[in-house]
């Protein structure tokens, strides 16, 4: 019988990330969901250890805080014994608008939740992954179709998806003496909360405003349970999963 794997799903209470973790689970992997909300967290733990496979385990965690994610990882100990994968999930957006016109708050809680959170979980996963026997692990960033392409009126949530690629990149480099792998998954319009305006209209390069394609979330997280379920000895650095049909070639 294979061993039992461990992961960690931020952000997992709703959409990307609660598909993922649920994924997990059903795969066989015990899996903390961790997000803001508790309560929505429990929701989607019982619900996903209804499937059969593996265990799923609700915690909560601001990962913006430093202090919390610290409890976060000594409750993982206390759980697991080590951790084999991290899927670094909780993200936010902000209103659309030109830079100028952006609050320095929006800046810092956008940077706080998507670049700071990534930071600081990855921070404690790769130290317990190199510490742990056997040695090594996984860390699977959600970056974005905007860390490659920005949408208009999107300074904050764009420039923390291109610092992700950033962390992901060293991350894949610092990793090898450890057997720690880094890989980044780049989702486009994927339908959760989040993507509900695309299939209402938003705005384009060209100042119009356009439907756009979207696809099932359930296709994101197959395509994360595949990056995990690699050997640590290859690794799938980059993957775009997105609609066929949006806009992102061309885009502009």
């Amino acid at each position: 019988m294979a061993a039992t794997k461990f992961a960690l799903v931020t952000g997992a209470g709703t959409g990307v990330g609660k598909s993922v973790a649920t994924a997990l689970v059903r795969n066989g992997w015990d899996t903390i969901f961790t997000g803001r909300t508790l309560g929505r967290l429990e929701e989607a733990a019982e619900a996903a250890n209804g499937l059969g496979g593996g265990r799923a385990l609700a915690v909560a965690c601001d990962v913006s805080r430093p202090e919390q994610v610290e409890r976060l990882f000594e409750r993982i100990g206390d759980e697991f014994g080590r951790l084999d994968l991290l899927f670094n999930n909780a993200g936010m957006s902000a209103k659309a608008m030109p830079i100028d016109e952006i609050p320095v708050e929006t800046w810092h809680d956008v940077v706080d939740v998507n670049l700071t959170g990534s930071f600081l979980c990855a921070r404690a996963a790769f130290g317990m992954m190199r510490r742990q026997a056997p040695q090594g692990g996984r860390i699977i960033n959600n970056g974005s179709i905007s860390a490659y392409a920005p949408r208009p009126g999107s300074v904050p949530y764009t420039a923390t998806k291109h610092a992700i690629t950033g962390l992901t990149k060293t991350l894949a480099l610092d990793g090898r003496p450890f057997d720690i792998a880094c890989g980044q998954v780049d989702i486009g319009n994927a339908l959760t909360e989040m993507a509900a305006p695309m299939a209402q209209g938003v705005p384009q390069a060209d100042g119009s405003v356009k439907v756009e394609a979207v696809m099932d979330v359930e296709h994101v997280a197959n395509a994360v349970v595949h990056m995990a379920s690699l050997p640590l000895e290859a690794n799938i650095l980059f993957m775009n999963v997105m609609a066929t049909k949006m806009p992102f070639v061309g885009r502009g």
